[in-house]
């Protein structure tokens, strides 16, 4: 019975890390598609959120400016800001 638990939580562990990679996958296609190809500085920040940042960014992604003829990062740099800070997007 104790092993059945240990492979159930190791399984359920298993299952949210993969369902995390693929959030964070969809956050940074969405952000390249809204703002352009990220910066090596910018991804390597993204794989530091944590789940509820990650989540936080997804949804204030979505005010981003799309700068179609020019790379902008301005929205991105600003929602970085906001974590520096302590301020929640909400």
């Amino acid at each position: 019975m104790m092993r059945e638990s240990v492979i159930y939580q190791e399984v359920l562990a298993e299952g949210e890390q993969r369902g995390e990679q693929r959030e964070r996958a969809l956050i940074l296609r969405q952000l390249t598609r809204r703002v352009g190809e990220l910066p090596q500085e910018m991804l390597d920040r993204i794989e530091t959120l944590s789940l509820e940042q990650l989540e936080n960014l997804g949804e204030a992604l979505l005010d981003f400016q799309a700068m179609p003829t020019a790379v902008n990062y301005a929205d991105l740099e600003t929602w970085f800001g906001t974590l520096d800070v302590g301020v929640k997007i909400t």
